[in-house]
């Protein structure tokens, strides 16, 4: 398949129409392809709109859901992206083909301002295990075309699965050029474990641009959050993987606020109710920005972000929330060795409800591989290879009861082969899951993958001093790594293969990717295979 990494239609399209952009545009929206939209007097808007790209997500086994966003000025400081007030008809295409001679579903969608001018239809009456291509109209303009994938036939057991998994792309510190080699993949999924965003000031210093100044604040506002997520992904790199394959999405905190938790701000002086506004901006421009089902639009600063989905009998991807109903952190959110609060009983990072679904899906689940995408470390992760046990409090070992209780349960449950995958670190992990972290012959119940940076904390290295640390004081750790990448997984129902895919550096655009390690699990054996 041909990929757009441009705003404008790709080379193979006006190949296939014979014709240039401009009247690309116009001959389709003329005979049929798509229904032409009768201009309206007054009408401000001008400029090509799909400048953002489109994406899709959420595979099922018979429908995805499509999403683009008109903006034809991406930065305009209102976050409007240079439209008006006025609901504008959008259109959408699905064909068996890149050409679309062969169209299987179409229809249109309302993009209103409520929502940035974002459409979010979701298609359904697909065939399972099949690709597709798709494509939007809308303001005599036609969109990149995207790629997409619906899951395989429930009660199947797929031979082979193939995707990837990424988080953490801070615009300020690097390239995107991880994208463009994951664009380059034959994947069939990515999930996106958090920090899509960054909140902190953006600044253009590493890409050598100029960054407009209202872009140069914190994000608190609705708008604010808008022309964040319109500057990140004014990245082709970016906007290439969202075309190449259906994404499936998690916030962590970044999309909001550094290391929140729940009702609670990182910052002094912040009430709840004053975080809760900002919060609910946050997740608005979340919903607006990415491929999600309505299920998930916010209700003022509540989202409904966990769900399963499964991939026949292969995997159930079971996508967590561990920011929006969890305690406070305990002793602070930074590293500490001192924290007895953290083994606290009844101290929560899921919050009951989702707790007892999780637990619900683990006792259903006929999956042979039962996958979490989580957002931090669940491995416990000491950074003191001497006699105190030194970790960070925002992450699972801040939480050791409930952790304990979640791999208990998975083991009480049958789960087959538990694997968690996690982003947040900016480096790469491969460890076993132990029961009790305390006990240095616990039992090993499961295995987790954490997925190094796509960008943020800029080039690194392979292992550093704290990498050797980590190595030294945690035993179940059985891989670290601290360069740029992503992570590349192949599942089938007798094993599984990780491969951390790294970059040597994101600080220069023309970094090639190569495979720093490849780790595997057997069907059955829980942990980090050795031998």
């Amino acid at each position: 398949m041909a990929r757009s990494t441009s705003s404008r239609p790709s080379p193979t399209r006006r190949r296939f129409l014979g014709i240039g952009t401009a009247s690309a545009a116009a001959v389709a929206l003329g005979t049929g392809l798509f229904s032409a939209e009768p201009a309206r007097a007054g009408n401000t808007v001008s400029g090509y709109p799909f400048a953002l790209g489109v994406a899709s997500g959420e595979p099922r086994h018979n429908g995805v859901v499509l999403w683009t966003r008109l903006a034809p000025e991406p930065l305009a400081p209102d976050g409007r992206g240079g439209m008006d007030d006025r609901e504008v008809t959008v259109y959408y295409q699905v064909a068996t083909d890149e050409d679309f001679r062969r169209v299987v579903r179409e229809g249109s969608a309302t993009a209103s301002p409520e929502l940035a001018h974002s459409v979010h239809p979701e298609v359904s009456g697909l065939r399972p295990d099949r690709e597709y291509f798709y494509r939007f109209g809308a303001l005599g303009e036609i969109s990149p075309v995207g790629r997409t994938r619906t899951a395989p036939p429930p009660g199947s057991l797929p031979s082979r699965l193939e995707f990837g998994f990424v988080s953490c792309q801070n615009w300020n510190d690097g390239h995107y050029t991880a994208y463009r080699h994951l664009a380059d993949e034959d994947l069939a999924v990515v999930l996106h474990l958090g920090d899509y965003i960054y909140e902190n000031p953006a600044n253009g210093g590493i890409r050598q641009v100029e960054v407009p100044d209202h872009l140069k604040a914190e994000t608190v506002t609705l708008e604010q959050y808008r022309s964040r997520y319109s500057l990140y992904k004014t990245d082709p790199d970016l906007r290439a993987a969202h075309e190449r394959f259906p994404w499936i999405v998690t916030p962590d905190d970044h999309e909001v606020d550094n290391n929140w938790a729940g009702e609670f701000s990182q910052d002094a002086g912040v009430t709840p109710e004053r975080f809760l506004r900002r919060r609910a901006a946050a997740f608005q421009a979340y919903y607006e920005n990415l491929p999600l089902r309505r299920d998930s639009m916010p209700i003022g600063p509540n989202m409904s972000l966990h769900r399963r989905l499964p991939w026949g009998r292969l995997a159930d991807f079971t996508m967590l929330d561990t920011r929006q109903y969890r305690d406070d952190q305990a002793c602070g959110d930074g590293l500490t060795a001192t924290c007895e609060d953290r083994f606290a009983p009844g101290r929560s990072v899921l919050g009951e409800a989702q707790r007892d679904w999780l637990v619900e899906g683990f006792a259903n689940s006929p999956a042979r591989w039962h996958v979490l995408g989580n957002q931090m470390p669940m491995l416990q992760t000491d950074v003191d290879s001497g006699p105190d046990t030194r970790v960070w409090m925002d992450a699972w070992d801040g939480y050791v009861a409930e952790r304990d209780e979640v791999l208990a349960a998975a083991v009480r449950e049958g789960v087959r082969n538990l694997v968690v995958l996690t982003g947040d670190r900016h480096q790469n992990y491969a460890a076993d899951l132990k029961a009790d972290y305390t006990d240095p012959d616990s039992a090993t119940v499961g295995t987790e993958f954490v997925g190094t940076s796509i960008s943020s904390s800029r080039d690194g290295q392979d292992l550093g001093p704290q990498g050797e640390e980590m190595l030294a004081a945690n035993p179940h750790l059985r891989f670290v790594n601290e360069q740029r990448g992503y992570v590349r997984c192949t599942v089938t129902p007798r094993r599984w293969e990780t491969d951390f895919r790294v970059l040597p550096y994101v600080t220069r655009p023309d970094a090639p990717v190569s495979t720093r390690a490849s780790l595997l699990v057997e069907d059955g054996r829980p942990g980090v295979l050795t031998d």
